[in-house]
């Protein structure tokens, strides 16, 4: 039910209690939890072992200026490049993307990770939070980077997620920071922000995270809480049986709803499958706020475990190397 941010790069006593609680389902880790790839390797075990049920991993390793992890790993480049490169050729910027997320979800697995939140397939319509992390303004064009990445992705056996449904591309505003409403209607939305959406599904993405953008003209709260978006457009009317996030209730735009309580309540009414609690001073309040509520404990087993290659083997895998002179060389260097 909640995935927990934690403070440092070692689990505290009372961090390894609240991985003691039946709600808790996992960690988001963030910069402040990383100073090496050995070390982020060995908090990623230590969570695991810390905890009496499986618990999902899970980081933000995008590329550009949202990876969390860089000293060791790879300077991914951010996707913009890659939309760029698809007007001159775009099967070799397809083929680019999907080589991208190999070497994305291979570096993350190999530390012990499940899953990075990836991929971005808002539209690159002038979002201030969403910027050059998005592939293009083009929904088609999206729709085909999306299909690219989610392969790529599952080419490692990691779970993939499609970020912010149903599209925080085209509203100006940044949620972090300030509240955003989208006035377009559900069919002016369809042909364009969805469509990235509807190719993920159908390329058997796993997980979806909800944006905190209200569209008035389809539902009255903001999606993350909205029913109707989750339960009647997403899960009915588009088919998606994957898990639901989300997005993160300490940012501004979830204030909204009130205090956090009420922030995970209707987050979790809605059809949330899990709740991100991503600063460690929500944490002890979010965990009082779900007593008494029923637990969905299967709801992320799906995307727990499914192996990690650990750093020897990828570091002896040919294919590494290779995917780094290809992707980095088009536009970073590796770190």
């Amino acid at each position: 039910m909640l995935v927990i941010g934690i403070a440092g790069t070692e689990l505290s006593a009372q961090e390894r209690d609240w991985l003691q609680h039946d709600a808790v389902a996992g960690v988001i880790l963030f910069t402040r939890n990383f100073a090496s790839r050995a070390q982020v390797t060995e908090l990623s075990a230590a969570i695991r072992a810390a905890a009496p049920r499986p618990q999902l991993i899970c980081v933000d390793q995008e590329g550009g200026r949202v990876q969390r992890f860089r000293e060791g790993y790879s300077a991914l480049p951010p996707l913009e490049g890659f939309g760029k490169r698809y007007a001159q050729a775009p099967e070799a910027a397809l083929e680019l993307a999907r080589e991208h997320a190999w070497l994305m979800a291979s570096e993350i697995k190999a530390s012990g990770i499940d899953l990075s939140f990836a991929p971005v397939v808002d539209l690159a319509r002038g979002n201030r939070a969403i910027g050059d992390r998005a592939f293009h303004a083009d929904p088609q064009v999206v729709a085909a980077f999306t299909r690219a990445y989610v392969a790529g992705m599952h080419s490692v056996g990691m779970p993939a997620t499609l970020k912010h449904f149903p599209g925080h591309g085209t509203v100006l505003e940044d949620t972090h920071f300030d509240d955003a409403v989208d006035p377009r209607t559900l069919e002016e939305l369809q042909q364009h922000d969805l469509l990235p959406f509807v190719a993920g599904i159908d390329a058997g993405a796993d997980a979806v995270m909800m944006a905190h953008v209200a569209y008035p003209a389809v539902a009255p709260e903001p999606a993350g809480y909205s029913p109707r978006w989750i339960q009647q457009i997403l899960r009915q009317a588009m088919g998606f049986k994957g898990v639901v996030f989300s997005d993160d209730i300490g940012m501004a735009a979830a204030f909204s709803a009130g205090g956090v309580k009420a922030r995970i309540d209707l987050h979790l009414d809605a059809g949330c499958d899990v709740v991100l609690v991503c600063s460690p001073k929500l944490v002890e309040e979010s965990l009082k706020a779900v007593q008494g509520r029923p637990l969905n404990t299967a709801a992320l087993l799906g995307l727990i475990g499914r192996g990690a290659l650990g750093w020897d083997g990828l570091l002896a895998d040919g294919r590494y190397g290779q995917a780094q002179t290809r992707v980095l060389g088009n536009g970073a260097e590796v770190a």
